[in-house]
């Protein structure tokens, strides 16, 4: 069946991938409500303020610009009218526990110095590694990041079939990284791109080797106001285009008769819809909102046997004075990296000594904290949510264990002492804000080539009409593919159900 250019399109969740799918449709007459059941927009992107102090709670890390200026290209507009994007320098701090300290850039000459303080074995290797990186980005934006795997035509193209080859699927990141390193600090280094993903580097393939190159030689930019304003000009721009947008609106149910869906069941009343697109887990939209006998691809047995991608326990703290270690990212790494990965996906229990990411926005905007203080954003890599542990009965404990550490590890001074504003969230918390399945942050994990790309597909098997975006399905999780995915949902959708030829 196809449907006019002014068909009605509902859009569950307003995270940074269903608001680009609406702008995308919208702009082609496409008459669109998004429902997002927080009380603003953005998903797991969400703008905390405090006492003076500001953070963005979650995705800091920016890169690929391009996928966000096309949403507002396919909309006739300019990215510079609603945005302003500056690069960050150095890209990252990344301290090891040995002492060693190594400021990602994109100059290689300085980057093998700094690696040689430590290893000249690695630093010899690192131009190798980064020119294989370079290959395997050219790869991966050409095949798998910028077309949807849809239907048998798209799967099955020499192209792709060619790239599977030449990427090695069945390839670890780590066993790739050890043909050119040695030092644990470098496989660190490298090795976390795989959290990106949400994924271990001892199980992810090593076509995320390709991240390396994506940061060092594209950059890493911040965003002034905060990486919140990407939500703020997406949901203008939207607005501007006749989106109507429905905060505070939970969705009980997808309808579906004869095989279609005709709208959604919400806290509001029915929305009547001739195509919905979920911007949200795809196993917690198939477990919670269709029926078993109206998703036979998708049964429980199968929902539990995808392993979700881990999670994070995020610590936002407001304290007095400045660091000056710190940068605007600075990763601190543990003595065994290894360990952390154990505990994460094997034991399922948060880790006792885990990698420490800290954002600190007022590094580089000063408006984020009061005169002379910071706002730090800090996140410990964690499991997704099982038996194993009881984030109610563990967050305070856990929250202390991280401020012991911050002091301890990372040399934040009399941190306690200095500490005006501390909160904590937990994975038990992202689940029941945005319905992520089990809390995980990017979906399903990487973990092993089936479950990096094989993902459920962008189009329901079961329900027409019905289609996804988010990290669990193609092209996967992070702020710009999934960002990239909504609009290329909605290039399909004009395609396939609208009949749009343009």
């Amino acid at each position: 069946m196809k449907y006019s250019s002014d068909s009605r399109v509902a859009i569950i969740g307003g995270g940074l991938g269903g608001l680009a799918c609406a702008i995308r449709l919208a702009a082609s007459g496409c008459k669109v409500t998004v429902c997002e059941q927080q009380p603003e927009l953005g998903g797991k992107l969400q703008r905390v303020q405090d006492a003076g102090y500001r953070f963005d709670r979650g995705p800091s890390t920016i890169t690929m610009l391009d996928s966000f200026r096309s949403v507002f290209t396919s909309a006739g507009k300019q990215m510079d009218e609603y945005l302003t994007f500056y690069p960050i320098h150095p890209l990252t701090r990344n301290v090891f526990a040995d002492g060693s300290v190594v400021d990602l850039v994109q100059d290689r000459g300085v980057m093998e110095e700094q690696i040689a303080a430590y290893s000249p074995e690695d630093a010899l290797r690192y131009r190798g590694f980064m020119k294989e990186a370079g290959e395997l980005y050219r790869i991966g934006e050409q095949q798998f990041m910028s077309k949807l795997l849809v239907d048998w035509k798209d799967k099955l193209s020499l192209p792709l079939a060619a790239s599977l080859f030449r990427i090695r699927p069945f390839t670890s990141l780590q066993s790739l990284l050890s043909r050119y390193f040695r030092h644990p600090n470098t496989l660190a280094l490298f090795g976390r791109y795989a959290t990106y993903v949400g994924s271990s580097p001892y199980q992810a393939p090593s076509i995320f080797t390709m991240l390396a190159s994506l940061e060092a030689d594209r950059g890493i930019y911040g965003v002034y106001g905060g990486t919140y304003e990407i939500v703020r000009a997406f949901a203008r721009l939207a607005t501007e285009l006749g989106v109507e947008i429905l905060t505070d609106t939970k969705v009980h149910r997808i309808i579906v008769a004869a095989g279609r869906v005709t709208g959604l069941e919400t806290n509001r009343g029915e929305i009547q819809s001739d195509i919905v697109v979920a911007n949200g887990d795809v196993l917690s939209i198939s477990e919670h909102l269709l029926s078993p006998a109206e998703r036979p691809s998708m049964t429980d047995n199968r929902i539990n046997k995808y392993e979700p991608s881990l999670s994070g326990f995020v610590t936002l703290l407001g304290i007095q004075d400045k660091d000056p270690h710190l940068r605007h990212h600075t990763v601190f790494y543990p003595e065994d990296y290894e360990a952390e990965f154990e505990d994460i996906f094997k034991r399922r229990v948060a880790p006792r000594k885990p990698t420490l990411y800290i954002c600190c926005t007022s590094e580089t905007e000063t408006d984020t904290a009061p005169e002379g203080h910071s706002s730090l954003f800090v996140l410990a890599n964690a499991p997704y949510l099982s038996d194993q542990w009881n984030w109610e009965r563990e967050k305070s404990a856990y929250g202390d264990l991280i401020v012991e550490r911050l002091e301890r590890a990372c040399g934040l001074r009399d941190l306690a002492s200095r500490t005006h504003l501390r909160m904590h969230y937990t994975p038990q918390d992202l689940h029941r804000d945005t319905s992520a399945h089990r809390g995980a942050i990017y979906g399903i994990s990487s973990n092993g080539s089936a479950q990096t790309f094989t993902r459920p597909s962008n189009r329901s098997k079961d329900v027409r009409g019905l289609w996804f975006v988010g990290g669990t399905t193609h092209p996967g999780g992070g702020t710009p593919v999934v960002t990239a995915s909504g609009r290329m949902v909605a290039e399909r959708i004009l395609r396939d159900e609208i009949g749009w030829n343009h």
